[in-house]
């Protein structure tokens, strides 16, 4: 039992190794506005944003093309993109300065750093 477990150390610390010097597990940085408008046009080509908005904390963005919400999250090393109903995001709760969204898939969480909904970017 005592060389099985000794195995099984040895094999899990040469997987941790490889997964480290192949960089599986690589950060993502936080949007930016370069970052943003590269992320729309690639995952939105059909849509022209009139403003964005980035979150405080740089995981999530929002731009508004007419009655539509471009919604952009951070979900492990990329980001998820989705198109949601302007109404649906003006009118979304919150929760510990943030604004929870509800897609069909995952829920973003928008970090508002002065508690102003919708952002003053994307009210007109």
């Amino acid at each position: 039992m005592l060389i099985q477990l000794i195995g099984s150390a040895i094999a899990i610390s040469v997987l941790v190794g490889l997964s480290a010097l192949a960089g599986i597990a690589r950060p993502t940085p936080p949007l930016d506005a370069t970052s943003l408008s590269a992320l729309l046009a690639q995952e939105f080509p059909d849509h022209r944003p009139m403003a964005s908005w980035i979150s405080a904390d740089g995981r999530a963005a929002l731009a508004r093309d007419g009655d539509t919400a471009l919604v952009l999250w951070r979900r492990g090393d990329g980001y998820v993109a989705r198109d949601l109903d302007w109404a649906a995001v003006a009118t979304a709760p919150s929760l510990r300065g943030r604004r929870i969204l509800k897609t069909a898939d995952g829920r973003p969480a928008l970090a508002v750093a002065d508690d102003v909904w919708p952002p003053k970017e994307l009210a007109a």
